[in-house]
């Protein structure tokens, strides 16, 4: 019996196991990153946690390679089926299960996106804060351990999954978490999980913790003569005490790119992207302390609106960024570097940066969220080109020695994946990744679960 038709008998609906020609070229790779793809043997749809657990008994009893997929939107290869194998597609798995207004928390399903859980929170008066850029799905975005934008006042994905259901690799089902606020019971599982790249288990249900939908929110845009005064900038304002959701930055050749794909016409050079939130009187009194320290950081020029519309215009210079470089070299694709440094170690690190990407005649956008140190040069590279990869390897390996040498990571918030996990070694050194390898071997010794990914 195939591996398909062993698993039709598992998952009885007509659509559920799929060996279509179409079906597996989607799920062998990220939608847009660089890494080459793998195609899977198969792949499932399960619909419950109980179905999740048959198939993962399946494999667990024939050493089958299984590989969680959202909507494909990872940057580092975490989808990459590199060992063929089934790809467990949790689309299907994509209900909103509980609102707990009340308690600010909400249980849902992996393959809920952000958007649609925030439009289902809309009649309540909650949002979901966490922003990584695309429209994910929430159980790769715990997987990832996703943050974005919003991490300044937020936090990270880890911050904000209080609890899950996690399927282990022998089809075990367990929880963690629960629905207080904090807990001191035990070792943090949840905390273990999120982040782990779908290598310890595959989640069916998270329960996370939402917000109130801000009474008035306010946006600025703000251009610098330097990188360097910009960051300073945004540093200034922290250590003022400015409650910021967001404080973004994109350098001049970013803004200029974007102007010529969207038909703009910022002032290129490079600017910080600044949002507060709250009641207005509040946001007003902060916003009036920010404008005192952006003057005095040498801001050239400021604009700022309330207006749901115009504060999406303002914010086309960092959002459209990564689609602009990509547009602007077709057949091309995105490496995208991911370090976390030091807010004190941030100005260098961006100049640094925009450096070696000159320097070695590559194309590329620098975006920054600033407010936490994390940063990332976009590189536009042509994977079958050899020295194109090279130079690009390059510059993403100059860009990790520059923030591990100042305590910093070589990934705030995209993984590790295939593409960092050269890095972890010298990161956290020999004995902590020998640690996190017995932790992958205990929950995992047959190494069915997203295997190859983290470590080398």
């Amino acid at each position: 019996m195939s591996l398909a038709e062993a698993l039709r008998t598992i998952l009885t609906g007509p659509e559920q196991v799929s060996v279509n020609e179409t079906v597996l070229e989607h799920h062998s790779k990220d939608v847009t990153s660089y890494h080459p793809g793998v195609t899977p043997d198969v792949v499932v749809f399960p619909t419950t946690t109980e179905e999740v657990s048959l198939v993962m008994q399946h494999a667990d009893q024939n050493g089958i390679p299984v590989v969680p997929f959202g909507i494909g939107s990872s940057v580092e290869g975490q989808v990459v089926p590199i060992r063929g194998g089934i790809s467990m597609d949790f689309t299907q798995m994509n209900s909103v299960l509980e609102v707990r207004a009340e308690d600010f928390l909400v249980r849902v399903q992996p393959g809920v996106t952000r958007l649609q859980l925030n439009q289902h929170l809309k009649e309540y008066g909650l949002f979901f804060p966490v922003d990584p850029g695309a429209d994910a799905t929430l159980g790769g975005m715990a997987a990832t351990n996703a943050s974005g934008t919003t991490a300044v006042r937020y936090g990270t994905m880890r911050d904000n999954v209080l609890g899950l259901t996690v399927v282990t690799a022998d089809g075990s089902v367990i929880t963690t978490g629960g629905l207080a606020a904090k807990s001191s019971a035990g070792y943090n599982l949840t905390g273990l999980f999120v982040g782990s790249e779908g290598t310890l288990g595959t989640f069916t249900e998270l329960t996370l913790r939402v917000y109130g939908i801000p009474e008035y929110t306010l946006a600025a845009r703000a251009v610098f003569p330097d990188v360097r005064s910009a960051s300073q900038a945004a540093m200034g304002m922290m250590m003022c005490g400015v409650t910021l959701d967001r404080v973004e930055l994109v350098d001049e050749h970013t803004v200029k790119v974007v102007n010529k794909f969207k038909g703009t016409e910022f002032t290129e050079a490079p600017t910080l992207f600044v949002e507060v939130s709250g009641n207005k009187a509040a946001v007003d009194h902060s916003f009036l302390l920010a404008q005192e320290i952006l003057t005095e950081e040498g801001c050239l020029e400021l604009e700022f609106d309330s207006d749901g519309a115009a504060r999406t215009r303002m914010w086309t210079a960092r959002h459209e960024a990564a689609f602009a470089f990509s547009a602007s070299q077709p057949g091309k694709k995105l490496m995208t570097t991911d370090v976390c440094v030091p807010l004190s170690a941030l100005p260098d690190a961006i100049v640094e940066a925009r450096i070696a990407i000159d320097e070695n005649g590559l194309d590329g956008a620098i975006l920054g969220h600033v407010g936490d140190g994390n940063y990332h040069a976009v590189l536009v590279v042509d994977p079958e080109n050899p020295e194109d990869m090279r130079r690009a390897s390059h510059v993403n390996q100059e860009i990790v020695r520059f923030a591990l040498e100042r305590g910093g990571t070589c990934t705030g918030e995209h993984g590790i994946g295939l593409g960092k996990a050269k890095f972890l070694p010298a990161e956290h050194g020999a004995g902590a990744v020998q640690m996190m390898q017995a932790i992958k071997r205990l929950l995992d010794p047959k190494d069915i679960l997203n295997p190859g990914k983290i470590f080398q």
